[in-house]
């Protein structure tokens, strides 16, 4: 293998270099304007939180609350949600107003600030004097100890200064036993993962349950390898039925079948339903992630699948009524078409938001398929009282104009700040 050493490589690397210490510079600086936008936006006022405008906490205690509308503005300009920016400011708040020590090292480019936010968000709860322990039991050392040793100077902190919470948390170690099942990320084959922690007796029960079911499903014919096979059996184990053909029929032993529902919302366009192949997929409306049609045909042609089919939506469809409130069929018609709030990165499902006029009701605005959007309940009040306006441009395509005077196009492949135009010279 050649290992060249010359001097094109050699400048190859120090680029590398020279652009790593400009991203370190320029993390910095957006570091520093954020403080500055906080620092403007500052306020003790908590306002009506349902309403308008208020002030959030976003680091511990001692640290300034910042307007949210100014978060949400921030969270924009930084290319960002507003769940992320307030995650981001609260860091930045932590480290600049509770740890003096840690931020010095940050201010001076010592240290990044990825490593500090990890101290930052893990502080937060403690006590003024807790988080002033940290700071001095890491702050000298954060460039170089692991993310362990510091998780050990915060569990110290949080015995020392907040017992009521170290005992929470020592009892809630004794029993971290759960079991998750993400249903939000289901492949496009159509799978999920399934993780856990059991108790020891729990655990053997239910392998030896899998095992002795992935048995029978070979004795009764199935070809699949013993990893699907075990698999199988948990959705066995799930509906509480066995249907193999070889029980004992002296000794059965009815059990209640639990029937699987599928509920499939399915978009069709001209060439699916005239039989073009290209077009093989489908969209899970629970976790809007594509899924192969072939999955969904083994879904349905479960026997013990009983298959709910929904009324069609046409998307193009203009819907129209003569009141304020959005009937059923828009407000679907809407979540369909955007899936998400619209707001520039956010990600709030469009079934749990509100159902928005842009042009405002008041105003005139038609409660209509052209006038209607999502819009979760916090960017709602942004628009309502925070002077934020948005155009729509087409179905599930909208012009943002914020109260600073930025702009940003949201449409189904996401956000896209608008540079303004160059002023024009004058000759």
């Amino acid at each position: 293998m050649s290992n060249p050493t010359g001097p094109e490589a050699g400048s190859v690397l120090a680029e590398v270099r020279a652009g790593r210490a400009d991203q370190g510079q320029a993390e910095l600086r957006t570091l520093h304007s954020t403080l500055q936008w906080c620092l403007i936006h500052a306020t003790d006022d908590e306002g009506q939180a349902a309403f308008g405008d208020h002030g959030i906490p976003l680091a511990g205690d001692g640290a300034p609350w910042v307007s949210e509308f100014a978060v949400m503005e921030l969270g924009a300009a930084l290319g960002m949600s507003t769940d992320s920016a307030k995650r981001y400011v609260g860091a930045a708040l932590e480290v600049r107003y509770r740890l003096p020590r840690l931020w010095e090292r940050v201010a001076s480019g010592e240290l990044p600030f990825w490593k500090a936010r990890f101290v930052a968000e893990r502080t937060m709860a403690l006590p003024d004097a807790g988080a002033r322990f940290v700071d001095q039991h890491v702050s000298f050392v954060a460039h170089e100890v692991s993310l362990a040793e510091v998780e050990r100077q915060i569990d110290a902190a949080r015995a020392r200064f907040d017992p009521e919470a170290a005992e929470k948390a020592r009892r809630q170690a004794v029993d971290g036993r759960k079991f998750d099942v993400y249903t939000s990320e289901v492949s496009i084959n159509g799978t999920v993962d399934v993780d856990g922690t059991l108790d020891a007796q729990d655990a053997l029960d239910l392998n030896a349950a899998l095992s002795r079911r992935a048995a029978d499903l070979k004795a009764a014919g199935s070809e699949e390898s013993l990893d699907v096979r075990r698999s199988m059996a948990a959705g066995d184990l799930a509906r509480g039925y066995d249907p193999l053909p070889f029980e004992d029929t002296d000794e059965v032993t009815t059990k209640a079948s639990v029937r699987r529902t599928v509920e499939l919302v399915v978009h069709l366009d001209h060439d699916t339903v005239f039989g073009n192949p290209a077009t093989n997929l489908g969209r899970c409306e629970n976790t809007r992630t594509p899924v192969l049609a072939e999955t969904i045909r083994e879904w349905c042609g479960n026997p013990d699948t009983a298959v709910v089919v929904r009324p069609v939506h046409d998307l193009a469809d203009h819907v129209h009524v003569a009141a304020y409130e959005h009937p059923t069929r828009l407000a679907e018609q809407a979540e369909i078409v955007d899936l998400t709030c619209i707001f520039p990165w956010c990600t709030r499902p469009a079934t749990r938001c509100d159902k928005d006029h842009a042009i405002p009701y008041a105003d005139g605005g038609p409660t209509c398929s052209c006038n209607s959007a999502p819009l979760c309940r916090g960017h709602h009040r942004l628009k309502t009282h925070g002077r934020w306006t948005y155009d729509v441009l087409d179905r599930g395509t909208y012009l943002w104009h914020s109260a600073h005077g930025h702009t940003y196009r949201r449409d189904h492949t996401g956000t896209t700040p608008i540079e303004p135009p160059e002023p024009e010279r004058r000759t």
